[in-house]
């Protein structure tokens, strides 16, 4: 039985056409099909087995990097000199961070205890917990700063008891000591006749509060009726908004708890959170693109206004009393003690704060924060937050432990809370997001192709077959033409 080409042909031809058109459809349908599943998979529920484990568990490894500032002319300080520093570090700790106390409400929130654990990596620090560390006494300067407006007899009577329970104006600790606590009589003094007035009951170290602790009860929304409030904070403590400053604006409690942030996100688009051991939200920007290991991702920034003061950048007046920009005042929220939050080596801060001590070489690559995050999920994929802790401190008549010191705001420590996805689930990560995206976006460029290559074959085959058919006519009527011219001359010889 002959094959009809030309009506394969045709058959090609329809099929062509049809996969041009699914390659069509898929190019609309696809991008759909991936936003529903990023929807489904973002959503704060049990069910996602993936995202709700990493969001409850968080089982990417971060770390604390502590690094000490050591005073090398403490003598010299308190004759008015200027201080000399030396950075020390950094002391790495393991952070686990797990959510308990998980509860799940009928409007689509979500709250949660999250509770953190730290863990000397010896391996990856430059030193031991052991090192023997000189930084400025908190109780005593701190103090100084925070009495100085007593009666001049009640301030000699301070003095005498730092004198009596041997505190200096400089402590020479180990890191674990400086870190996680020590023992103090004038700890223990205070707490029992002042209750209140230290952030510790027990040891007094800079981080004693933070180990073994939670963050507070934070409440979020799930994202189940609006993807877009995903991860959002709707109160901390109960509270929706804080009491700590000077104005409405900024003591709001903005944006997310700083882990992940909603879904398809734009480079307009900024990465507020709301921050427990800063006592406010802040916000990143976004700075430019990039890939980490196959994965897309875009960079968000500490904008420089992040730290500035009031005079330079009105919003923050709420912030105040404020001194350089660069600097945050946290005294409102750190039992009015004289500390202040900057970025590390006063990054980003008045170049003025530089001329106040030695030891200081601020850059972005080493000391500005950054959160990669993945802007169509909102997942980061890279994380450092950076932050460095000062003392403002100063001669205060009466209280002879502050010497001659010159008015300056004393860097103690900084640190960076840093983190990476890797192995699995960055495995599990790449496979669905980059891989089967780019699957499906060859397949509809595949149909598309492969049905105009298919038509247009068809098309020649069609031609061919049609002009085959022509030719073979135009022999037969030559043919035949022929025949007939013939036919009267063989009459004629007869």
């Amino acid at each position: 039985m002959a094959i009809n080409k030309s009506k394969v042909a045709v058959g090609f031809i329809v099929a062509g056409g049809l996969a041009v058109f699914f390659g069509v459809v898929l190019s609309f349908v696809g991008p759909l099909i991936i936003d529903d599943q990023i929807v489904k998979n973002t959503v704060i529920d049990p069910n996602n087995e993936m995202t709700y484990t990493m969001w409850k568990d968080i089982p990417v490894p971060f770390f604390m990097s502590v690094y000490f500032f050591n005073v090398l002319n403490p003598k010299e300080i308190l004759k008015g000199e200027k201080p000399m520093l030396e950075q020390r570090g950094p002391y790495v700790y393991r952070k686990h961070c797990q959510k308990d106390n998980i509860t799940f409400h009928p409007n689509n929130t979500v709250s949660y205890r999250e509770y953190r654990q730290y863990y000397f990596e010896p391996d990856m620090s430059i030193g031991n917990e052991s090192d023997i560390i000189t930084i400025p006494n908190m109780l005593v300067l701190g103090a100084a700063v925070m009495l100085e407006d007593l009666p001049y007899p009640v301030r000699l009577m301070i003095s005498t008891t730092f004198k009596t329970f041997k505190e200096g104006p400089f402590l020479t600790k180990t890191v674990e000591e400086l870190m996680w606590g020590y023992d103090s009589k004038l700890v223990e003094f205070l707490n029992k006749y002042l209750p209140g007035m230290l952030p510790s009951t027990g040891k007094f170290g800079l981080f004693a509060e933070f180990n073994n602790s939670n963050t507070g009860l934070f409440t979020i929304f799930t994202g189940q009726d609006d993807i877009k409030n995903v991860h959002r904070v709707d109160s901390w403590n109960g509270m929706t908004e804080l009491n700590y400053w000077r104005t409405p604006q900024c003591n709001m409690i903005n944006g997310t708890a700083g882990q992940m942030w909603p879904p398809f996100m734009t480079k307009e688009t900024t990465l507020p959170f709301y921050s427990p051991d800063a006592c406010r939200s802040m916000e990143l920007v976004y700075q430019r693109p990039g890939h980490m290991k196959g994965i897309p991702y875009y960079r968000y920034v500490a904008p420089p206004t992040l730290f500035a003061n009031g005079a330079d950048y009105e919003p923050n007046k709420g912030f105040c009393p404020c001194r350089q920009s660069g600097l945050l005042n946290v005294s409102s929220c750190r039992h009015n003690s004289p500390m202040f939050i900057s970025h590390p080596h006063f990054f980003n801060a008045d170049p003025v704060l530089l001329d106040f001590v030695q030891g200081l070489a601020p850059t972005e690559e080493e000391h500005g924060l950054f959160i990669d995050i993945h802007p169509d999920t909102g997942v980061p994929l890279n994380v450092s937050i950076r932050l460095q802790l000062n003392l403002y401190m100063k001669t205060v008549p009466g209280i002879t432990e502050t010497g001659k010191i010159s008015e300056v705001v004393m860097p103690i420590l900084w640190f960076a809370e840093s983190g990476y996805i890797d192995g699995p689930i960055l495995n599990t990560f790449h496979t669905n997001l980059v891989i089967l995206p780019a699957v499906m976006e060859y397949m509809q460029y595949g149909f598309i192709a492969l049905g105009l290559l298919t038509i247009v074959i068809s098309i020649l085959v069609l031609w061919r077959q049609k002009r085959s058919k022509l030719t073979a006519a135009a022999s037969d009527r030559n043919q035949s033409i022929s025949t007939d011219e013939k036919t009267p001359l063989l009459q004629e010889k007869d």
